[in-house]
């Protein structure tokens, strides 16, 4: 083990390495420092080469940051990246056919390093099933030049499973705190724990190398054994970097890296938008004591409208990073919370999330088809990448979908529960989605309950595909809402008017009922 310069550890990495790269979108537990060394030496040697890059999550700020720091012809052949939103520049690399490029479930990908550590085959999972994750669609390709197969489609015990291969990994970069001059490290200073011990043991078992980024070297003996993240056996490398931020956001945070507790957290309450009225409406399917799961975007607006109605306490949020109850943190410190119960490594909470562990999942859906498939991943030239969006949306046990009915055009709100739309707006609900990121087929196979929110309409999945249940009020269902969808949805025989008081600015009334569960135990 030594402690070096960025540009000295760099130089270790060879031609045609696959290179793992742990952290998260934002900023969070990214090796920053390292990741801006490889970039520099290749533009200045044109080495090394030809590597593949592998991330389990996004890893950015959408400024030239994080992955795309190795987002150049030359520098980077593949790449599998659980989420591609937050690189834009690698995103362009794949679109033109410049690297292969590949995209698969955020937790798979965080099982398969805990496969690799162990010397096991790889994961064997039914999450992806009938998604662009299958084999038999997409198998997780994003590009042409994707030609070889990530995971293939196994019978065991009567069932159908994706299998995704183990691999080496020659180089793992990573992220801690503090580092002993054993190289023992430690993450006190993180928002999340991420995969970081999992890619150290993997890059270990396949004879690789550990290159750890850093804030602060102690001597030997500061840091505690039972707050070791990473042993010093397993690290080969360490960077020091006393300017090591939590996130590209936030310098430093002690709520955000959990070291400290705020007698309560305070959540504002959002305007009174469309996004306000979306967020009501997917409040009113939460119920109490649920433990609930809120993707990016506009469904954090949920923990506002709960808090706004002093309710956000009878539910537990958690994240897929890992962190269980708490206030999860918005924009691009999304996967940290202030206040959390606990925090797990990201392979845990995805075990979790997979055996059935999140009663309700609250999911944005960029496009939406008569058959219930929703699109998350792809527009054209745009590569977003799933993320946790499967696992979450496959594990759960309900799930709730919200998104404005079309883009671009949002509807006028008079605050006392009339709303008038205009035209031109893109269409959302489309006869055919550009790619599966959430299989109605299945989920309606399995019986899950799930629902479609908009501001104009509410949805309901059933064997025969999309239901129109709820329209808003004031609009007529077949000109306001049918005619500007590109299929004719089932028409529910109980069709009703959404609740006017979502659509009056003020107070709102909300109630959270018991959980099935909750009331069988009574």
């Amino acid at each position: 083990m030594q402690f070096l310069t960025a540009d000295e550890a760099v130089s270790l990495v060879p031609d045609a390495a696959t290179v793992l790269v742990d952290g998260s979108g934002g900023g969070v537990n990214e090796p920053a420092t390292v990741l801006a060394a490889l970039e520099r030496r290749f533009l200045e040697t044109a080495a090394p080469r030809d590597l593949t890059v592998l991330h389990v999550s996004g890893m950015g700020s959408g400024n030239a940051d994080g992955i795309d720091h190795l987002a150049h012809e030359g520098l980077t052949r593949k790449v599998i990246g659980g989420h591609w939103a937050w690189s834009r520049r690698m995103q362009e690399l794949a679109v033109d056919e410049k690297i292969q490029a590949y995209c698969l479930p955020q937790g798979t990908l965080s099982h398969l390093l805990r496969e690799i550590a162990g010397g096991r085959p790889g994961p064997l999972s039914q999450v992806g099933l009938g998604t662009s994750v299958d084999p038999r669609l997409d198998g997780g390709r994003l590009n042409r030049s994707a030609v070889d197969p990530v995971n293939q489609i196994v019978e065991l015990g009567g069932k159908e499973w994706i299998h995704t291969p183990s691999f080496p990994i020659d180089v793992a970069i990573v992220r801690g705190t503090t580092a002993d001059e054993r190289g023992n490290i430690s993450m006190e200073g993180e928002g999340l724990l991420a995969e970081t011990l999992a890619a150290a043991q993997a890059a270990k078992a396949s004879g690789g190398l550990v290159i750890v980024q850093v804030r602060t070297r102690v001597p030997y003996g500061e840091i505690a054994a039972d707050t070791v993240r990473i042993p010093g056996v397993l690290v080969d490398a360490i960077i020091v970097d006393p300017q090591q931020r939590l996130s590209h956001a936030t310098d430093r945070d002690a709520l955000l890296e959990g070291r400290e507790r705020a007698e309560a957290i305070e959540i504002p309450p959002i305007p009174f938008t469309v996004r306000k009225v979306i967020a009501r409406r997917a409040a009113q399917q939460v119920r109490a004591q649920e433990i609930v799961n809120l993707g990016f975007g506009m469904p954090d607006g949920v923990a506002a409208v709960l808090a706004e109605a002093r309710l956000d306490q009878e539910v537990t949020f958690t994240v897929e990073q890992g962190h269980v109850g708490g206030v999860p943190a918005g924009g691009s410190d999304f996967g940290l919370t202030r206040n959390h119960q606990s925090s797990i490594d990201a392979g845990a909470q995805f075990d979790w999330y997979d055996g059935g562990g999140l009663d309700l999942a609250v999911l944005s859906f960029a496009q939406v088809d008569a058959a219930g498939n929703v699109n998350v991943s792809r527009f054209g030239r745009r590569l977003a990448g799933i993320g946790g969006f499967v696992n979450i949306s496959q594990g759960a046990k309900r799930v709730v979908f919200v998104g404005t009915f079309e883009a671009g055009a949002p509807p006028r709100l008079d605050g006392k529960g009339a709303i008038e739309i205009d035209g031109g707006g893109t269409r959302k609900f489309v006869a055919e989605v550009e790619q599966i990121s959430f299989s109605g087929a299945l989920a309606a196979e399995q019986g899950k309950d799930v629902l479609y929110v908009s501001e104009r309409a509410v949805f309901a999945l059933s064997p025969e595909g999309l239901v129109l249940t709820e329209v808003a009020p004031g609009l007529d269902a077949e000109r306001d809402v049918i005619a500007r969808m590109g299929f004719r949805p089932v028409i529910s025989p109980d069709l009703c008017e959404m609740d006017p008081a979502i659509f009056t600015d003020g107070s709102f009334p909300l109630r959270l009922p018991a959980t099935e569960q909750k009331e069988n135990a009574r």
